[in-house]
C-alpha cells in the first residue's frame, strides 16, 4: 500500500508540473501573438480605426466583440472589396454605414498575421471593460481606531499629567523665594532725559541748498517716469491672451514642421496673413488625435459629428479667436509686401514662434522699431517687378519723357482702399 501511495504521489506531482507547464506555454503564446498584433496594428490599422472609439472606420473592440466568426474576419481585412462586390450582407452593411468608403484590401497579412491582431484587438477591449469594474470595487469596511493610537493617546495623558505635576511644583517655589525677599529694597533707576528723535530732521530741513537739491531730483525722477510711461502707452511686447482652443505652434510649426503658410495662406497674397479656417485643421484632425477635448472643441464649431463622419450646419458656430498682434488704424501694414517683394521671414517680426506652445507679441511694433528694421534692411533689387519698374520709369525720365503715377503702381487697389 505504502509503495501504491509514492506511485500516486509521483504521478500526480508529473501531472500538476506538466499541466502548470502548458498552462504557462499557452499564456506565453498568447501574449505573443496579442505583442505581435500590437505591431501590426500599429502599422496597417491605426491610421483608420481605433480600439473603443469610430474613427474613418468603426470601433475595432466592439466590432471584434460582437464577431466571433474569426474566418469570416480574416477574409474582411484580406479582400474586403470581393466581399462588397459578391453582395455579402453583412460586408454591404459596413459599407454602406460608413458612406461606401471603401477599406483597402491587406493581401500581404497572412491568417496568423490577422488572428494576432484578433487577439489584440480583443484583449485591449477586454482590459478596458475590466477598468471601470476594478473602480467600482466596494470600499473596505471601517475596522475602528487601531490599538497602537489608543495605546498612543494614553501615552500623551500620562506625559501632560506629569508635566502639569512638575509645572505646580517649580511655581510653589517661585512664590516661596518672593515672599522671603519682600523686604529688600530695590534702587530707583533715574530718569532719562527725552531724546527728540526728530531732531535730525528738522536741522536738515533748515538746510536750504538740501532741500533745494531733495525737490530738484523728486522733480527729475516724477517727469522720467511721466515720460516713460507715457512713451510705453499702447506699447503691448508680451501681451498673451487665453485663446478659446489651446493650440500649439511649438507642436505644428516646430515638432511637425509646418509652414507658417500652410496655414495662414494669406500672407503672402495680401494685406492680412489671415486666421485659417477650421476646415484647414481638419485635414488632420479628421482622423488624427480624434480623442483630444481640444479637438472636439474644433468638431463643436462645425457642427461634426465624429461617430457619424457628417456636418450638421445649424450647429455650426464661429471660433472667438483673441487678436494678439494690433496695430493703431492709422498704420498700414502689407503682409505680401513684406513677405513676397522684402523677403522678410515671419520670425524677424513675430520672433520664434516655432517655440511658442501660446502666442504672444514677442516686437513691440512701434514707429520707432519699424524705422529701425527700414533703415538696416538692405533692398534687393534684383529680378523684382517693383524694382524692374522704378528703375524703367526713372529710364524714362532721364529720356525727358514724364510717365504718370499709374507707371508706378497708382493703380493699386490698396494705394487708397484699405
Amino acid at each position: 500500500m505504502r509503495n501504491i501511495s509514492l506511485i500516486f504521489k509521483q504521478i500526480t506531482r508529473s501531472v500538476l508540473l506538466v499541466a502548470g507547464l502548458a498552462l504557462l506555454g499557452s499564456s506565453a503564446s498568447a501574449q505573443d501573438d496579442a505583442a505581435k498584433g500590437e505591431t501590426i496594428f500599429k502599422a496597417k490599422c491605426s491610421a483608420c480605426h481605433k480600439i473603443d472609439q469610430r474613427s474613418t472606420g468603426p470601433a475595432l473592440g466592439e466590432r471584434m466583440a460582437s464577431e466571433t466568426d474569426d474566418a469570416y474576419l480574416v477574409k474582411w481585412i484580406q479582400n474586403s472589396q470581393a466581399l462588397v462586390a459578391a453582395g455579402d450582407k453583412r460586408a454591404v452593411a459596413v459599407f454602406k454605414e460608413f458612406n461606401e468608403v471603401m477599406m483597402p484590401p491587406f493581401a500581404d497579412l497572412a491568417e496568423a498575421d490577422i488572428k494576432n491582431i484578433i487577439s489584440y484587438v480583443r484583449a485591449e477591449k477586454a482590459k478596458a471593460a475590466a477598468a471601470p469594474a476594478a473602480g467600482d470595487a466596494a470600499a473596505p469596511a471601517e475596522t475602528g481606531p487601531s490599538g497602537l493610537l489608543i495605546w498612543g493617546l494614553i501615552g500623551v495623558i500620562v506625559i501632560a499629567f506629569i508635566v502639569i505635576i512638575v509645572l505646580n511644583k517649580v511655581i510653589v517655589t517661585l512664590e516661596r523665594v518672593v515672599v522671603k525677599n519682600k523686604d529688600l529694597v530695590l534702587e530707583e533707576v533715574e530718569e532719562q532725559p527725552e531724546v527728540d528723535k526728530l531732531a535730525g530732521i528738522k536741522k536738515a530741513l533748515k538746510n536750504k541748498k538740501l532741500v533745494f537739491f531733495i525737490v530738484l531730483c523728486g522733480i527729475v525722477a516724477l517727469g522720467s517716469w511721466s515720460w516713460v510711461t507715457m512713451w510705453n502707452t499702447n506699447m503691448h511686447q508680451g501681451y498673451q491672451p487665453v485663446q478659446p482652443i489651446k493650440y500649439s505652434h511649438e507642436l505644428h510649426a516646430g515638432a511637425m514642421k509646418i509652414d507658417c503658410q500652410y496655414c495662414h495662406t494669406g500672407a503672402y497674397k495680401s494685406k492680412n496673413a489671415s486666421i485659417p479656417s477650421l476646415n484647414v485643421c481638419m485635414n488632420c484632425h479628421k482622423a488624427v488625435k480624434t480623442e483630444s477635448p481640444e479637438i472636439h472643441k474644433i468638431y463643436d464649431a462645425l457642427g461634426y459629428d465624429p461617430e457619424t463622419a457628417k456636418y450638421d450646419e445649424s450647429k455650426a458656430k464661429p471660433i472667438q479667436w483673441v487678436r494678439v498682434h494690433n496695430l493703431p488704424d492709422f498704420a498700414y501694414f502689407n503682409h505680401s509686401q513684406h513677405v513676397v517683394v522684402g523677403g522678410i521671414k515671419c520670425q524677424q517680426c513675430h520672433g520664434p514662434i516655432q517655440t511658442m506652445e501660446e502666442v504672444y507679441q514677442y516686437s513691440p511694433l512701434t514707429m520707432k522699431w519699424c524705422i529701425q528694421c527700414h533703415k538696416r534692411t538692405e533692398v534687393n533689387s534684383k529680378g523684382n517687378a517693383y524694382y524692374d519698374k522704378v528703375l524703367a520709369t526713372h529710364d524714362r525720365i532721364k529720356k525727358g519723357e514724364k510717365p504718370t503715377a499709374a507707371a508706378l503702381g497708382g493703380l493699386d487697389c490698396a494705394k487708397c482702399h484699405y
